[in-house]
């Protein structure tokens, strides 16, 4: 990870990428920037799990930083027992907790982890701030209105929730 990309400020947080390849790492960090996506979760026994108030910088699925999100809740549940505000908050897909169902079972299972009944630590998280050097003003540009999430140059730094679970440049969410 380049130095240069990360404000000094976060240069000594842990960083990782969401998903279990390149081009996952992408589309979820894409659903993260545009503030679809405020959650996520992990097998319950991942080495790098957040905590309450941790701040991650989240790479792309080359391994670029490209920006910092804050954990706010962390909550342990079984697969069978998420729920459909959690679903909906993952913001994968159509974000019914069906297709976050479908998507976290082949996720899971291409990762061998699969069952019914396994525990998940299930992350809310807020979106920080967004490293203006990787196409984050190209993005703010290419939405139709500012998103609440993403923090501004002399203002406000936005609020949302979700959960997490984090392999240090590795895997952090689900999906196939």
């Amino acid at each position: 990870m380049s130095e240069d990309a990360v404000p000094e400020q976060y240069r000594s947080l842990r960083s990782f990428a969401f998903g279990d390849g390149p081009r996952l790492a992408d589309e979820l960090l894409e659903l993260v920037l545009r503030g679809v996506k405020t959650a996520t979760c992990g097998t319950e026994d991942e080495p790098n799990t957040s905590t309450s108030g941790e701040r991650w910088i989240v790479l792309d699925g080359s391994g670029t930083p490209r920006c910092v999100i804050e954990t706010l809740e962390v909550t342990y549940r079984r697969y069978d027992e998420v729920d459909t505000a959690f679903a909906h908050e993952e913001g994968e897909g159509d974000r019914s907790l069906a297709y976050w169902r479908d998507a976290h079972r082949r996720y899971f299972t291409r990762l061998g982890r699969f069952s019914e009944d396994m525990m998940l630590m299930c992350e809310r998280f807020r979106l920080v701030e967004v490293f203006a050097d990787q196409g984050a003003d190209n993005l703010r540009q290419a939405l139709s209105a500012p998103s609440p999430l993403v923090a501004h140059k002399g203002g406000g730094s936005g609020k949302a929730g979700s959960s997490i679970t984090k392999n240090t440049i590795s895997n952090r969410d689900s999906q196939p």
